[in-house]
């Protein structure tokens, strides 16, 4: 079956953001087991089927299941119970060959993760970081609001209507497109018909990027 890229067939792009849990790195089950076990401590029903908002920013999903003046020590202890647990974070296929052909002065990470646990998550799985990057402490609001993905257009100096953002979850494509970019999903936490994007792809490496003088294409792998 051939891969239909929809609306972005065919276009430019001057850059291409990238979220990173999901999209570029496997980290489902350090972020399943961290936040599972936070759960229990807190006394939250069920926490060996807590269902974790993959995507949403950690702050963001603990407002939704405590008082407020208890969120930032619950921030403070998941992002503890993170950065010490990064097995099985790992690369995806396709990332090297993205990064490889983007560059770094077309190319971002614009994550939900602080600067710490990107870090950790990016020397566990071997991401090749980009100059720009954006995390939750460059941020004052997280995905859905457009903030992050406009911030890192700015930083790359373009415009967020010529980019492309790749995600894997709602909240950050709805972020993306607040800012005025195109999106690309790829599947990994979510399914296909929770993602509502300009196409949705089963990986980053069904597809590969071109860079010519007019920009960024993206096409189907060969």
């Amino acid at each position: 079956m051939t891969l239909d890229l929809g609306p972005l067939a065919g276009r430019t792009f001057d850059a291409v953001l990238f979220d990173m849990d999901g999209t570029l790195i496997d980290s489902v089950p350090a972020v399943d087991r961290s936040w599972r076990r936070w759960a229990a401590e807190v006394g939250l029903p069920d926490p060996e089927n807590f269902q974790v908002s993959h995507g949403t920013p950690a702050r963001t999903a603990i407002a939704r299941l405590l008082p407020a003046d208890r969120v930032e020590t619950e921030f403070r202890r998941i992002e503890q119970l993170e950065l010490e647990d990064a097995d099985g974070v790992v690369l995806l296929d396709g990332v090297h060959e993205a990064f490889a052909a983007l560059g770094d002065a077309r190319t971002a990470i614009v994550t939900s993760c602080t600067d710490a646990l990107m870090r950790v998550r990016v020397d566990a799985a071997g991401v090749p970081v980009p100059r720009v990057f954006v995390t939750a402490d460059d941020v004052s609001r997280g995905k859905p609001d457009p903030e992050p993905f406009a911030r890192a257009a700015s930083l790359l100096g373009v415009d967020p209507a010529r980019c492309l953002v790749v995600e894997d979850a709602p909240a950050g494509l709805l972020s993306g497109r607040a800012a005025g970019a195109a999106t690309l999903a790829v599947l990994g936490t979510h399914r296909a018909d929770e993602l509502d994007a300009d196409a949705v792809v089963p990986a980053l490496a069904s597809v590969r990027f071109t860079v010519a003088d007019d920009g960024v294409r993206v096409v189907a792998a060969d």
